[in-house]
């Protein structure tokens, strides 16, 4: 079990050093993660190369039992760089070249800026390959954000990229419906770069996202290269950003080992951490393995002005809820709050003052409790019968063209995840093109782009015995994202058992009851004007000009199950109900139903069946729990019920 902390020896006298490696040892910490924005440091002018001060780094932390994860240093170009070769900078939606001076803002088209890229990863992989304090690598940092570039490189490059995509103009022309505004392409080069994704054609904005992000994604494949081949021992991660939407991150994670990621929960008043349950198991399913998190939550965040401090216990709460989800690694940022630069107020576990604390000595607690579990969890991981697909197209087109006010793609995942959090529900987040058959319940939230080979998957995975959820704006659009020819939800309807042919919006918030089973739940946002074919209906519409349609139904389709959702409930309850009645139909029960506020989750493997719990209240809970087991972080025995302090954590072992 590595535990440790992001490192950044080049801000310190090298006379700290020492007491930082002697402090980190004392607290359990076995690793730290270096140099991800030492481009400068490495590289001071153009092909000459330093790693004295981090071999001397290297060689402090060492003697205190600290290895090291090396981060390619490319999420920032020297001002040499930027200054001799202002080519590598992106040029924004206007057409400016941007100013160097902040971070990842460099152009991923540029031949210059990957030349040096390769360059620079070469000479560090070359002179680390056999250094016996480094285990691994990071690729840049945090791919994906503020370098969407329009420049002429990026331009010729899209070009390129439809070229592959499509082959020919005509089925180009085609896929994006250029005979609408007589957009019609006659040559390549008069393909432009998308400024304005609000006017410019869908089908034009869906494939310039799917650019952008395989631009990414080649970046770190030509690091990864150079890595593997010089570093064959060493692992290669990258560290992700949970739910950020700019890259297909399945795609990402092809070239990597295993995902990490930088997980920052805490802002506001404390709260339930839903999100950061959703993003690890979104991470977990981005390789189907376990992840680690390379950033963490250690004190106050915030750049211009800094939020609220960790109370006493939340951050040990934060590392066992990733803990749970399958973080077999995990590195709190920053180990010192820096004194200088844009990041003077996110704080690390130590302030300014570089003193121990509180927080020190809360993440030396984990760290020791780690190492007491990392014999147990050894090949551990969440289990799930349950997967929900996370469809980056579908949340891309959502974004820009959104079909009814309110809609966001995201937030329709999270509806559902966190009613299968409150339930006790462990889950998978799986790309559209995974193995449906390993789940017994499938969950697919609007997807709004639905290709013809998904749909027969879908029917396919309900036939054979599984059991589907879908809803609103399902099937609406083709894989290029033209609207498909047909009455929603198009191939489905048939595994639906519906037909829907109108819908409308609910503007202004307004809100329908529901009756039957849903009696005394509200619609909102969005109402399907559902037919049932074969279906029957679980809920109707208390409207008068919707009494002949459904709002929700459930259909027997062979040796399975498809439900369909055709609005947006009103209040957490309804999705508590919705989804208690669903995993009846899927044979799916919790291990315990936990109290509001309280998060279970099991990981299990290896005949080991491990339980977490953790309270993200500032109430003390009792949680009904199986008798006669060993809780492992007090080695107390279970009785019928056990009592979580205020942001308190357990560890059952089931058997």
């Amino acid at each position: 079990m590595y535990v440790g902390v992001d490192y950044y020896p080049e801000h310190w006298p090298e006379t700290r050093w020492a007491l930082d490696a002697q402090m980190m040892q004392k607290a359990g910490f076995n690793v730290v993660r270096l140099g991800e924005f030492a481009w400068t440091n490495f590289e001071p002018a153009e092909g000459c190369y330093d790693f004295a001060w981090l071999d001397r780094a290297l060689e402090v932390l060492a003697r205190h039992g600290i290895r090291a994860i090396l981060g390619t240093p490319t999420a920032v170009v020297p001002a040499w760089l930027a200054h001799r070769y202002p080519e590598v900078m992106v040029v924004d939606k206007t057409g400016q070249r941007r100013t160097w001076g902040v971070r990842k803002d460099t152009c991923y088209s540029s031949g210059v800026l990957r030349r040096f890229s390769q360059a620079i990863t070469t000479a560090l992989a070359t002179h680390y390959a056999s250094h016996p304090g480094v285990i691994g690598w990071q690729t840049d940092n945090e791919f994906g954000g503020s370098n969407d570039c329009r420049c002429p490189a990026c331009q010729a490059a899209f070009q390129d990229f439809l070229r592959q995509r499509y082959g020919t103009l005509d089925e180009l022309n085609r896929a994006w419906g250029t005979h609408f505004w007589g957009q019609i392409f006659r040559a390549w080069e008069e393909v432009p770069v998308i400024v304005d994704t609000n006017g410019q054609n869908p089908s034009a904005c869906l494939d310039w996202q799917r650019f952008y992000s395989d631009q990414n994604v080649r970046y770190q494949g030509e690091q990864v290269q150079i890595l593997r081949r010089l570093c064959p021992r060493h692992f290669i991660t990258h560290n992700l950003m949970g739910l950020a939407p700019d890259v297909n991150y399945f795609n990402l994670a092809r070239d990597l080992d295993f995902v990490s990621w930088d997980n920052y929960p805490v802002w506001g008043r404390p709260e339930v951490r839903y999100d950061a349950a959703l993003a690890a198991d979104l991470m977990r399913g981005a390789k189907h393995k376990n992840f680690w998190i390379m950033e963490q939550t250690a004190g106050p965040c915030g750049w211009g002005s800094f939020n609220r401090n960790v109370r006493p216990g939340e951050l040990r709460a934060v590392a066992y809820q990733q803990l749970a989800h399958g973080a077999d690694g995990q590195i709190w940022f920053r180990w010192r709050t820096c004194t200088a630069g844009r990041e003077q107020y996110w704080h690390g576990l130590l302030q300014h003052d570089g003193k121990p604390n509180r927080r020190y000595l809360e993440a030396a607690q984990v760290a020791r409790e780690y190492h007491l579990l990392a014999p147990l969890l050894e090949g551990l991981s969440v289990r799930a019968e349950v997967a929900m697909i996370y469809d980056y197209d579908s949340l891309w087109v959502t974004r820009f063209q959104g079909s009814f006010e309110g809609n966001d793609y995201r937030e329709q995942l999270k509806r559902y995840h966190r009613a299968l959090f409150r339930a006790g529900i462990g889950l998978d987040i799986i790309s559209p093109a995974d193995d449906f058959s390993r789940y017994k319940l499938v969950i697919a939230p609007e997807l709004h782009l639905m290709p013809d080979a998904l749909a027969r998957r879908l029917e396919a995975y309900i036939e054979q015995g599984g059991t589907l959820l879908a809803d609103v704006r399902t099937a609406v659009k083709d894989g290029t994202n033209l609207v498909h020819d047909r009455t929603l939800p198009g191939l489905l309807s048939s595994a639906l058992g519906i037909a829907i042919p109108e819908y409308d919006v609910l503007a202004d918030k307004a809100e329908i009851p529901l009756t039957q089973g849903f009696a005394g739940h509200k619609a909102t946002l969005y109402t399907d004007w559902i037919k049932p074919t074969t279906a029957e209906t679980v809920a109707g519409y208390d409207a008068w000009w919707l009494t002949d349609y459904a709002a929700i139904t459930r259909n027997r389709l062979a040796k399975g199950i498809a439900w369909y959702v055709g609005t947006i409930g009103n209040t957490p309850a309804f999705y508590d109900g919705l989804i208690a009645r669903v995993l009846a139909d899927a044979g799916i029960t919790a291990p315990l139903t936990p109290p509001p506020g309280v998060e279970a989750v099991v990981r299990s493997g290896q005949g080991r069946e491990l339980l977490f719990l953790i309270n993200h209240t500032e109430d003390c809970q009792t949680v009904p729990v199986p008798t006669g087991r060993k809780e492992l972080l007090t080695g107390t025995t279970t009785a019928t019920t056990l009592t979580l302090d205020r942001h308190g954590v357990a560890v059952v072992q089931l058997r």
